[in-house]
């Protein structure tokens, strides 16, 4: 019997190594949408070889697909917190500024 190919396996290994990428250039939220695509297009090809996997002839590819796009998923996340804590930080110290100098021009 021939082996077959899972129809998803290529497409979530691409958008998985898309997804460092879009890490960097978009402060995580890139790589959030990229390798959430990517784990879902993997997940749906595992539950299609799940009854026979030996039918597949790209089952290999497939854990390393779901195994980067985890990654990315997990990178993205930490990036995107570390952006969003930042960005808190430095927007409510440029607040506290603001205040103050409204504050001083509020006595003078």
């Amino acid at each position: 019997m021939e082996q077959q190919k899972l129809p998803n396996v290529t497409i979530s290994l691409i958008l998985g190594i898309v997804s460092f990428i879009a890490c960097c250039f978009s402060s995580g939220f890139g790589g959030l949408l990229f390798s959430g695509i990517a784990l879902y297009l993997a997940n749906k090809d595992k539950k299609l070889a799940a009854p026979n996997p030996e039918l597949y002839e790209n089952y290999g590819q497939l854990k390393t697909a779901r195994i980067i796009a985890i990654i990315g998923l997990v990178l993205a996340i930490i990036i995107s917190i570390f952006c969003i804590i930042l960005f808190i930080i430095f927007g409510s110290a440029e607040a506290i500024q603001q205040w103050a100098l409204e504050m001083q021009n509020a006595q003078a």
